[in-house]
Order: C-alpha cells, then structure tokens, then sequence
C-alpha cells in the first residue's frame, strides 16, 4: 500500500468522522461513487467493418455479435456446445514400455535423447487436436438482415452503437430520411433464445430481408413463417457428429406484413419488428429439436417488454453484486470506445477505462457461461468460423485456468461449476489415459482437452506432454471451497481430488542427484532450452518448476481435505512424506526463480509463459511476507522476462506484480495489455486489446480479458496467505476509490473505500462461520462495529482476528495515526 504521511491522514480525520456515523446508524457498504459517468458502455459511432469490431452478447449458452451496418447487417451466431469431433480412444497402450528408457537418459542428462525417444514413442494416437475426432468449436452461423429504405436520399446521421454492461443490451441507433431507426439486441438470459429488435419512428419505415446460413454442414428450409436451419457436423468416423437446430421467427408490432420467399423471410411496411432466434445442439439433450422449437414459441407468447425486463433481471443479479469506483482523473466517456483505447496509449489518465475494462471481464464471464453449462473456452463463447483458432478447446496448461481466475473474488462463485464439472467428467476417461501412458492408478490429463474428455498427451510432445493439467484443474476445485467452506461440496470433489494425487503419488520418480521426487517426461509448457554447451533446442526435462508447485499445492490441499473430511488416513501419511521429497523451488545463479530442475539457458528469454512463478501466482507458494529470497527472484524473473509478450501473458504478469506489492509496475502491464491491436483497421499479428475491447493473443484468446479483470482486483484485495490484505498493490493511479462485495478465502464479502492511498473504511459480511484475519494498515486508530454494536478487537503484529458468523457483519473505520 502507499504510505502517506501524518499531515495526510490529518486530512482524512473529519471525513473519516462522517463516514464512520454513516456506517455506525447502519449503512451497508462503504462505498463512494468517485465516476464523473453512470453508465458502464462499450460505444462506437459507425459500424463493424470487422468481426473484431462487433459486439458480444451472451446468455452463457447462446451467442451474437451484430455489425450494426445499415443496409446489410450481419448477426454472428453461437452456440458453446456446437463442436465438431466426438469420444475417441487416443490412449496410446505401447507408450508406457518406453517411460523407463525416458527416464534413464534424462536422469543421465541426455534430454536430447530422451526427447527424441518421446516423440517417437510418447504420444497419442492419431492426429491428436490437428483434425477430428478430436474436433474443434464451431460458429453456429450467421443471421443476415438485408433493409431497404425506398425512400433514401442520403448518408445515416448520428450513427452509434452502443453495448450496455449494466443491462447486457446492445442497440444501434441512426437517423435517416428523417426517420429514426433503433435496433436492440439481447441473448435472454431467463427465456434462453436471441432477441432482436427493429423499430423505425414512422409507420410503413422498417423493410427487410432475412436470411441465415453458416459456412458448411447446413440446409434451411421454411417452416410456416420461420426459418429452421439444421445440420450435422463431422465426428471423424462415420461422419455422424453433433446435431443442432436454429429456428427463427418475427413478430410484428402493428401492421406490416411477414412472408416466406426462397428461404428467406420478407418484412414490408412494418413499424417494429421483434426477431427471435432459439438453437439447441443434440450434446447431451436428445430432445433437442423439441426444445428448440418450444423456447422460439414460448418466447413469441411474450410481450417484448416482458422479454426484456426479466433478462435484465437474470443479467443484474449476477452483474450487480460488485462494483468498482475509481476517481474520475478524466471523463473520457465521450469518446468512442475504439478511439478512446487510442488515447489511452499514449495518456493512460482514464480510470474510468480500467473500471470498464475490470466489468467488462465479469459480464464476458456472465455471458459466456452459466452454472449448468460448459465453462468458457479459448473464445470465451464467440467464434466467426468453423476452424476457430486452437480448435476453441480447453487448453489446460494456463488458459481455461485464466478464464476462471475472477470467478471468486469478483462475487461471480456459480460461474465456476462449469469448469468443477468439466474436470470431475475427465477422472474417468484420465483413468485410462494414465493406465496405458504410465501403469498409474488415479487420473490424468495432459495439456488440453475438449467437450469429449480427451486427456492423452497432444500429438507434438513440446507442449503436449505436460501432464499437470489435472492438477491445476484440482486447484480450482479447491479454491472453489476455499471461498466457500462447504464441506458437503468437499465430499463432492474429494474423490476427483484422490485421484489426481494418487496418480502423482504412483509416477513421481526421484532424481539421482538430490533424491527428489519428480515428474518425468514433462516440459515447461511451452518453452525450451538449450542443451549445455549446444545449440540444440529441448523441451522434455524432468521435474520442471511448475509442475513441482502444482504436484505440492495438490498433495497440501488433498492433506487437507482429508483432514478436514477426517478419512483416508492412510493416504494422507503418505502425502506428507511424499510433500517433504519434493523439489524445492530454486534460485539459479542469477538470482532468479529456475526454471527448470536443472540452470538451463532457456531459448527465448522473453517467452509468454512464465511457469516459474506458479507458485507466486495463482499459487500462494511465494509470499513476500513468507518468503523474501523467493519473491525477489521471483522479482529479478519478471524483469529478465520484460513487460511485452502476448496478450495473456501480460494479463498473467498484472497479477504476477500485483502479489509482489508493486502497485504501479501491475498498472504499467495493465497499460501494456490495453495497447490497441489496431490502427485503422484490426491487425491480426499484433498482441493488446482489439476496438471491442477482446484480448488479442494474436489473434482474438478471451483469457487475457479473464485475466486483466481478476489482475485489477488483486491490485485491490489478496487472501491466498490466509490474511486478509485490502489494497496490497495499489497503484498511483488509483488515489481516491471504492469497491463492493469482492470475495475472500475463508468465506466473505469485502467492500472498502480509500482517500489519499489510505482506507477509511471496510465492510466486512461473513458467508460462512469463521475467524478472518484483516491485516490493519500501518499505525492507524480503527473502530469496530459488529452487526451495529461498538466492540473491541486485539489488533496483534498488525492483524486483527474477527471472529463471525454467517451473515454476521464487521463494519471498520480508520481515522489517524495510533501514535
């Protein structure tokens, strides 16, 4: 935090007074709206000329991104579960004759061996993610509106579009020939279909054409006055894969007329047009061509207001649970959102920009997923083609990860049982996956996986043959209760938990230097090194650093499941001894966390993936307040590896500072992340924040939006040491603000306000029984007020142990120096 001086907090005293009486007669947050604007928007004053330019829309299911142009508008449509592929055996049962001659040459240091060895022998079956049936994510199709204005003598005036976070709509609004058309878009969150409406300001106005297609795999046909299209994707076998249906109707308001012509639908002489849109895919939901056609017809039953209140509803009461209030330092609300990502660049004096960009990562996750569902993938939920960019898998070395990382602290917890039942599903086929690559028990899975439970090993062993991808997916799994404490959800996840550590448990091999247990083949995902003394490039190694933090978080908090369930005793006894023969987390020469087991050089210093520092973040194996030697080599690999890299990667080093402490070195790489991946047009080579505000990998990868939002909370509030820290790295940037409902371990909601980089109050809501500990700001006077009654707390070594039940509430005002 950043210290000010007495004559500061002098200042403060008679605010704090004022504020402490608001809290003590019962105000229930302590929050000061700092924005010089209201609304939350994403806003542009012409069309989409591209994809990256349009708007997403979301229901967690359903999917649309309008271009808002005028005369021939398209709507890219999606569905998560719309995949090509299907389950497949890609276990390949001769690889585990090979595991002891890998490990020999690389306990010999002979990794060049060892890796060619790999590659011929340790890999999957078949083409592995580079074709079906491993599959890939596929844009449902796109609704095409052709208008016709008979009467048109000129350009469109006052031209915007405009996305609301507040209520998750989206409109498009211009004048032309007098008449004003108005264009509202929504995905239903309550009546799950796609919602669009046209309205002209004069009589007769709205005419046009409506049409829907995809790229392949489709036929439309007419159904009275819908359009149903329908089709069948690839599974790589028989050509028998997914199944979906998209029906689209319109209502009219008023007179006009709708009639079918070639497949297509003809709106004349209409005032307002309400287009609704429903698809379902056969994924685990046989009656899906029923379905589909209920939901078009229900929602038609429904008046558009009605249509529309009840989504804004379902949308706020995920959205506005949290909130964050940052000093307005310059109202650029104003200006366009494209060209106000522009000027940040250049003058990143625009806190209400960073308030956008931390919402706009919660309602991406309200949009692209729901508690039933499929957790978001490397698109989040939005793709414009049938080859989406990586397939749009669940890559399991950072990425889904990353999607998840807001999901607890910015109040959002549901949104997490997506990916819970996702890694849950892979235990059995991860089952098979390590029977036949290691002649382990338990489970595993390696470096991606989709919607079929693929968890072999990928095709190129230089990334696929990391195997702690089911570790880390644990490690959600864990944090998920840490924020909760329901036991009866421990019981839950227990076994998938046992399973992973009792697969490391069978496969850890110690080393014959030092005796350490190890994995062995892995890799540090996706990075090399060079072999000493050669130029030959390796990337197979035992005991790479991440994977020695990943094996030790699961195995602690496995212990502690254990303990805390009170059984498997046994196990827990042999987790313990196997926790003390794992590697340390090691400093090389210098100075820096190793990387490896081994100080290799590594090929690319400046690589995007920073695996190292696993245990800095999202791990809590560094602590600067724990670990001093640890967290400035940890410091020393940050500035060796630099503040470019790709978009998540520069998402991933905001967090990475932010845990350090260092508050303006976190907002220098939130500034990077925000650079524009675009000058007068998208370029797809480049890496920072594209016009509608995705992440640019390059190309469009959602987890840096995922990540910059969970980076800009940690800058705010951390509970990973088991203390509670409030603004741990706040930037100069952030002088004056406030922020509501954020989540701790342990079970709480935290709200706090600060002025001058100092708190002034706290709120404290327990959503579970629980002692927290509060770190309390250095020499300040605090007042504790428990469910409106003054009470004393013992504030020791700088913390204070507030014990409460759930429901029960802390409310904390600072004021002055404790001198």
């Amino acid at each position: 935090m950043k210290q000010v001086n007495k004559q500061s907090h002098q200042r403060l005293f008679l605010g704090c007074i004022g504020l402490a009486f608001a809290l003590l007669i019962g105000c229930s947050k302590p929050s000061v709206d700092y924005r010089s604007h209201t609304n939350l928007r994403l806003w542009y004053d012409r069309p989409a000329e591209q994809w990256e330019e349009t708007l997403p829309l979301g229901n967690g299911r359903l999917g649309l991104m309008p271009d808002g142009q005028v005369e021939h508008e398209t709507i890219v449509l999606n569905d998560i579960s719309l995949w090509s592929g299907g389950e497949q055996d890609a276990n390949n049962p001769e690889a585990a004759k090979f595991l002891p001659e890998i490990q020999k040459l690389l306990f010999e240091g002979r990794n060049d061996l060892a890796q060619d060895l790999v590659y011929k022998t340790f890999v999957c079956k078949g083409r592995g993610s580079s074709g079906v049936p491993y599959g890939s994510y596929e844009v449902l199709g796109s609704l095409h509106i052709d208008y016709s204005y008979p009467n048109n003598q000129g350009k469109p005036q006052n031209y915007q579009r405009e996305l609301s976070l507040n209520d998750a709509i989206a409109n498009t609004t211009f004048m032309l020939d007098q008449v004003k058309y108005t264009r509202e878009y929504f995905a239903d969150l309550a009546n799950d279909v796609i919602i669009v409406k046209l309205h002209a300001s004069q009589p007769g106005a709205l005419n046009f054409q409506l049409w829907i297609d995809r790229p392949a795999k489709f036929e439309v046909t007419v159904e009275g006055d819908e359009l149903l299209m329908k089709g069948q994707l690839d599974n790589g076998t028989d050509g028998k894969g997914m199944m979906y249906n998209a029906r689209t109707g319109v209502k009219l308001s008023g007179k006009g007329t709708v009639k079918a012509v070639d497949n297509q639908l003809h709106i004349e002489n209409a005032q307002e047009a309400i287009i609704i849109v429903s698809a379902t895919t056969n994924y685990k939901n046989p009656n899906f061509e029923t379905q589909c056609s209920e939901l078009l017809h229900k929602a038609k039953e429904i008046k558009y207001a009605t249509l529309k209140d009840r989504h804004i509803q379902s949308y706020q009461s995920y959205f506005n649970r949290t909130s964050l209030n940052l000093e307005a330092n310059a109202n650029k609300d104003t200006m366009p959102t494209n060209r106000r990502l522009i000027a940040f660049a250049s003058d990143p004096n625009d806190n209400g920009l960073i308030e956008l960009y931390f919402q706009y990562g919660r309602y991406l996750l309200i949009s692209s997923t729901r508690p039933n569902g499929l957790p978001p993938n490397l698109q989040g939920l939005w793709a414009n083609s049938i080859r989406t960019p990586w397939k749009g898998d669940y890559h399991l070395n950072i990425n889904v990860q990353m999607n998840h990382w807001p999901v607890e602290v910015a109040n959002l917890p549901e949104l997490h049982r997506p990916l819970i039942n996702l890694t849950k599903s892979l235990a059995e086929p991860g089952k098979k996956t390590a029977q036949a690559f290691y002649h382990a028990d338990g489970w595993v899975a390696h470096m991606m996986t989709n919607i079929w439970g693929f968890t072999a090993p990928g095709e190129h062993p230089s990334w696929g043959a990391t195997n702690t991808g089911g570790a880390w997916l644990c490690a959600h799994l864990w944090d998920h209760y840490d924020f909760g404490r329901d036991s009866l959800y421990l019981s839950e996840i227990y076994p998938t938990l046992k399973g992973a550590g009792e697969f490391f448990l069978n496969i850890l091999v110690p080393e014959p230097k030092h005796g350490w247990l190890v994995t062995a083949p892995t890799t540090s995902p996706e990075n090399s090194f060079y072999m000493p003394g050669t130029t030959k490039e390796v990337s197979i190694c035992m005991g790479s650093t991440m994977d020695n933090q990943l094996v030790r978080e699961l195995f602690e908090n496995l212990i502690k499941a254990s303990q805390t369930l009170n059984i498997d005793e046994g196990l827990r006894i042999k987790l313990q001894d196997a926790v003390k023969k794992l590697p340390p987390t090691q400093i090389g020469s210098d100075g820096r966390i190793m990387e490896w087991l081994e100080e290799y050089e590594e090929v690319d210093p400046h690589h995007r993936h920073v695996s190292q520092l696993y245990g800095l973040h999202p791990g809590n194996q560094i602590i600067p307040s724990i670990n001093p030697d640890l967290s400035e080599a940890a410091r020393k690999t940050l500035e060796h590896r630099g503040n470019g890299g790709t978009g998540w990667s520069r998402a991933w080093k905001i967090n990475f500072w932010a845990r350090l402490g260092d508050g303006d070195q976190a907002y220098e790489l939130l500034h990077n992340l925000l650079e524009p991946a675009f000058d007068a047009r998208v370029d797809r080579r480049k890496s920072g924040t594209l016009p509608n505000l995705f992440c640019a990998h390059p190309p469009f990868q959602i987890d840096g939006n995922f990540g910059g939002c969970a980076g800009i909370a940690e800058m705010l509030l951390q509970s990973h040491s088991g203390i509670i820290e409030l603004l741990p790295a706040l930037p100069t940037a952030f002088r004056n603000g406030s922020f509501d409902r954020m989540r701790v371990r342990g079970g709480a909601e935290i709200s706090a306000a600060w002025s001058d980089f100092a708190l002034t109050s706290v709120l404290i809501k327990a959503t579970n029984n629980n002692t927290f500990k509060l770190k309390i700001p250095d020499n300040r006077k605090a007042v504790f007020t428990k469910n409106g009654k003054n009470i004393d707390i013992v504030v020791q070594d700088g913390i204070a142990d507030l014990p409460l039940k759930n429901g029960e509430t802390v409310q904390i005002v600072f004021s002055g120096l404790n001198i």
